[in-house]
């Protein structure tokens, strides 16, 4: 039976035993705004309680993206205007996230297309990660003047050796069988598939993860080997260092080609966002809960905002579209560490709001 009155930005359906969740911005890619945070919030309180959803799904709409991030051109307005929407969007996408990450019922994400930043966030604090052959995951904000937020703090330093590291500094773009050997994608099933899989969950007499997971794995199709498994030893070897300038001279002393991609994908991100964001890992690995990890990164971007590097990397790959951010500080060793340690001070009266 149809839940709740539908938003033109996000459909809400009870279907069968499921609650099912439709980012439905197809030509914006499905990129998050503040009305969908919300709104995605409030139905989940109510499935919460609904005896007859025993799972969430959450798929996006149109045949590119699942979702390709956040609304961050109208967060950077919000900000050189002078006004608090720009606050209020994080504050209460980081609430999402939290929702998501302690909803007590299955929560299931059919991941069929791009996935980036916000994407990454309504989708990974969840208990399956389902990827498709078109899915495209990446954090790319170093490359924005920001950080990899919406829980990457929480989850990047959980993945597997340095990959998490590797994956903030450089913002790399990875496909299925790389999502699946890392372990982010619980499951590859063919994107031709996904009805027949929502359909399946629907009818479902759902009491567990495990009822989940025993469904889920008979969709599941072998990936072809990971692209990035050759370099496995290389990014524990690089990126294990003890600053972000010691992953730049490591790889530097390396000839080989896939070293000097990175270091040439590097070289074109924020310095100070590269730093940032190394303390940022490190931090949200000793973090207890992932609400510790929120309230840290809510901190962090808050702060960000003081900074000109996030509205210059807005305005150079999003507005103008020139490609050529003119970063400030321009290199590493001219990033202050007090501006670091800055992005991580308490807020006061401004902290996230956590229940």
């Amino acid at each position: 039976m149809p839940e709740l009155e539908n938003s033109a930005e996000t459909l809400f359906e009870v279907r069968g035993n499921i609650g099912l969740i439709t980012l439905n911005r197809p030509k914006a890619l499905n990129s998050l705004t503040h009305g969908m945070c919300v709104a995605i919030s409030a139905q989940l309180a109510e499935w919460k309680v609904m005896p007859a959803v025993q799972a969430v799904v959450v798929v996006g709409s149109g045949e590119k993206a699942f979702c390709a991030g956040g609304d961050v051109v109208k967060v950077s307005k919000s900000v050189a205007a002078g006004t608090r929407e720009w606050r209020d969007f994080f504050h209460d996408e980081y609430l999402m996230n939290i929702a998501i990450a302690e909803f007590p019922k299955p929560y299931i994400s059919l991941v069929d297309g791009i996935a980036m930043g916000g994407g990454v966030g309504v989708s990974i604090p969840g208990d399956f990660w389902v990827a498709t052959e078109k899915t495209m995951f990446a954090m790319p904000e170093t490359g924005l003047g920001l950080i990899p937020d919406v829980g990457g703090g929480w989850f990047l330093p959980r993945l597997p050796g340095e990959v998490g590291m590797f994956l903030a500094l450089t913002g790399a773009r990875i496909k299925a069988p790389d999502l699946y050997a890392l372990g982010i994608a619980s499951h590859v099933v063919a994107a031709d598939q996904i009805e027949a899989v929502i359909g399946a969950l629907s009818k479902a007499d759902i009491k567990s993860n495990a009822d989940v997971k025993d469904l889920l794995d008979g969709f599941h199709k072998d990936t072809e080997p990971a692209p990035l498994s050759p370099h496995f030893d290389d990014v524990d070897d690089h990126f294990d260092n003890e600053t972000v300038e010691q992953i730049i001279s490591s790889l530097e002393n390396d000839q080989s080609e896939w070293a000097q991609k990175q270091l040439k994908v590097m070289g074109r991100k924020s310095p100070l966002s590269m730093k940032v964001t190394f303390e940022q890992l490190k931090r949200g690995a000793a973090c207890e809960t992932f609400r510790e990890n929120m309230q840290m990164e809510f901190r962090i971007v808050s702060h960000a905002m003081d900074f000109p590097d996030f509205h210059e990397g807005v305005r150079a790959i999003l507005i103008d579209k020139d490609n050529r951010p003119a970063w400030n500080p321009a290199t590493l060793g001219a990033v202050a560490d007090a501006d670091v340690l800055k992005h991580f001070e308490n807020l006061g009266a401004d902290e996230l709001a956590l229940n």
